[in-house]
């Protein structure tokens, strides 16, 4: 008995790991989304305002055009990694679905550590790109107008735009990581396997 218990013990630490990865990503996600519908609805109302000052007024703004796509960037960038985990995006999955069980989970994990090393290398290329020669560049339009407050106004990095796919990536990797334990542990010990973490109410990563 003292045998089986010892060799449940990696398994059951691979589960608190994947139950902690879980419920930090429904934490991360969670406020990731609730700051995406909040772009969508602000882009939406730039959109409009756009189109009330060019149309209606004949006086068009310069820079809501600039504004919806940074909003719509963001936007994208935090709710594409919740679909990720929801198995939202378009996948061509008629070869799992055909292969029994364990050899749909194995062809599960290649494709995940695929998608691991993809999405580690694309992090390096993201943080350049953010935080590199291109991030220094000002926004054409996009300015804090804080002469209200007696101050100068501030442009817009462009880094602050490009920063949106780089946190993609890195909630996408989070996201992958969780995949691929799971997966994981679905092929090793089924009968251990949480149930699946859905973004809403969040449970200690401890309670069952």
């Amino acid at each position: 008995m003292l045998i089986v218990k010892c060799e449940d013990l990696p398994i059951s630490a691979f589960v608190q790991i994947y139950r902690a990865i879980a419920y930090l990503n429904s934490i991360v996600l969670g406020i990731g989304r609730t700051i995406a519908w909040i772009s969508l609805a602000l882009m939406v109302f730039v959109i409009l305002l756009q189109v009330f000052f060019r149309y209606v007024l004949n006086n068009a703004m310069p820079w809501p055009d600039e504004a919806a796509r940074f909003l719509m960037l963001w936007m994208t960038g935090l709710i594409a990694p919740l679909a990720y985990r929801g198995g939202g995006f378009v996948a061509i999955d008629m070869l799992r679905q055909a292969l029994p069980v364990r050899p749909a989970s194995i062809l599960s994990l290649i494709i995940l550590s695929f998608s691991t090393l993809v999405l580690v290398n694309a992090i390096g290329h993201g943080w350049t790109h953010t935080m590199g020669f291109a991030g220094n560049f000002n926004s054409s339009s996009l300015r804090i107008p804080l002469e209200w407050f007696d101050m100068g106004t501030i442009k817009v990095k462009l880094r602050y735009m490009y920063g949106s796919l780089l946190t993609c990536i890195v909630l996408m990797t989070s996201v992958n990581i969780e995949l691929f334990i799971r997966t994981t542990l679905e092929l090793l010990r089924p009968d251990l396997v949480p149930p699946h973490p859905q973004v809403g109410p969040i449970t200690h990563p401890g309670s069952n």
